[in-house]
């Protein structure tokens, strides 16, 4: 398939900076094919950043970071009116959020004021600004981090936040040979810094558009709604996936499908990609916490239990 081939392609060039984190760049590509949006969630220094602009590059995508800080204010992020003194108007200075792929940056040191200013711009792509609505760039792509060790001076992400990332995606450590294969390609120079793009933003419309043919029949469409619906009906969940997580379930079974070569979806792909759609989507019970129960846990345990489609 054509997304296949562009998938790899795009994999090897960002590789070219990234090393050892095949399947997280994928699952970015799966994103990026349903113009999702995706939480990087790991400590600092696994390359989260870096990764981000990879991407970006690769893409030949406009890139855009915003550190999100306590002191940030929505404006920072969606741009403000000013008085031109010269033209004695009203003019709008764009904010970063004007961009193709943006990068949030430690989203959860913002206070939740300012983290709702993505929210139109996340589901919308659009932002609202004196009663004038502008559209945003497309492809459009938020990629945001935070560190989901240190909690001091942080604001955790409200439901309706985290609703609106597609994935979220742990990075991880590298292996010792991968952290070896780093330190011998950032000997001398930053691969980033000559990292040149190998596809554009109308392609990747166009790739965008042929993710949505990728065949998804009856009894695949049912086992993805039967599954976020399990969700909603776990003792240990107190808040299952909502119909927007249904939806990005489908989507991104779609993505992996046309990622592995396939313009059908089969039951496997929804659930690789269940762990990443669903799990920052749900809130575990007080006595499961007190279990030690995990979102991915409880996950893992739903998807086992929904009886898996076969072919007639």
């Amino acid at each position: 398939m054509e997304i296949h081939s562009a998938v790899q392609e795009i994999t090897q060039n960002i590789q070219k900076v990234i090393i050892g984190k095949d399947d997280v760049i994928r699952l970015l590509l799966a994103a990026v094919l349903c113009e999702g949006h995706v939480l990087l969630e790991d400590v600092p220094g696994t390359g989260k950043t870096t990764l981000a602009r990879a991407l970006a590059a690769s893409l030949g995508c406009t890139f855009r970071r915003i550190q999100f800080t306590p002191d940030l204010l929505p404006t920072d992020v969606t741009g403000l009116s000013w008085f031109n003194q010269k033209q004695q108007e009203f003019e709008f200075r764009p904010g970063p959020i004007m961009s193709q792929v943006v990068l949030a940056d430690e989203i959860n040191r913002a206070t939740p004021r300012t983290q709702s200013a993505l929210l139109e711009a996340m589901q919308e792509r659009q932002v609202t600004g004196d009663g004038v609505t502008r559209p945003l760039p497309r492809p459009f792509l938020v990629i945001a981090t935070q560190n989901p060790v240190e909690l001091e001076g942080t604001f955790p992400l409200p439901e309706a936040q985290l609703d609106r990332f597609l994935m979220r995606v742990p990075i991880g450590y590298p292996s010792q040979a991968e952290e070896n294969a780093i330190l011998e390609r950032y000997r001398q120079a930053d691969p980033l810094e000559t990292l040149g793009p190998v596809t554009a933003p109308q392609p990747i419309q166009q790739l965008q558009n042929a993710r949505q043919a990728v065949r998804v029949e009856e009894s695949v469409r049912d086992y993805i709604v039967r599954v976020a619906r399990a969700t909603r009906h776990n003792q240990d969940i107190q808040l299952g996936a909502s119909p927007r997580a249904t939806l990005g379930l489908y989507q991104a079974a779609q993505a992996w499908a046309a990622i592995q070569g396939r313009d059908y979806v089969l039951p496997d792909d929804a659930k690789h990609m269940a762990p990443y759609v669903l799990c920052h989507r749900i809130i575990v019970s007080a006595q499961a916490q007190l279990r030690g129960r995990s979102p991915e846990e409880l996950v893992a345990d739903v998807v086992a239990a929904v009886p898996v489609p076969v072919e007639s």
